[in-house]
């Protein structure tokens, strides 16, 4: 039961999972994470922590559309393992819906 960042990530960006994952499986997009499902480990610390709720078991039926996602670019981009600070408009862009079609980027980010 691996944790799915969902698209409610985008253009948030907030990386308060990242401080608190005990095997650094996230990996970092130009303007969301990803969780590599094969390396998390299912603790689900990572889930509370993010501000936007963007984190869901791969239970959750809005993980099913993300996940394989998650795996494909948790494989490209680089992984981050640091809090760094949010985009400053985040939180204009935390309750925009279908964020995915809209603002998705396949850009990688900086990583650690």
């Amino acid at each position: 039961m691996p944790y799915v960042v969902l698209d409610i990530c985008i253009k948030c960006k907030y990386t308060d999972c990242v401080d608190v994952c005990p095997v650094d499986c996230f990996y970092e997009g130009e303007n969301m994470l990803v969780i590599n499902p094969d390396e998390c480990i299912d603790c689900g610390v990572c889930e509370p922590e993010c501000p936007a709720e963007a984190i869901v078991s791969d239970l959750d039926p809005r993980a099913e559309k993300f996940l394989e996602m998650n795996r494909e670019y948790s494989e490209k981009w680089p992984n981050i393992t640091r809090k760094k600070p949010a985009p400053p408009d985040a939180d204009d862009y935390k309750d925009v819906e279908d964020k995915f079609e809209k603002y998705f980027s396949p850009a990688p980010g900086e990583g650690d």
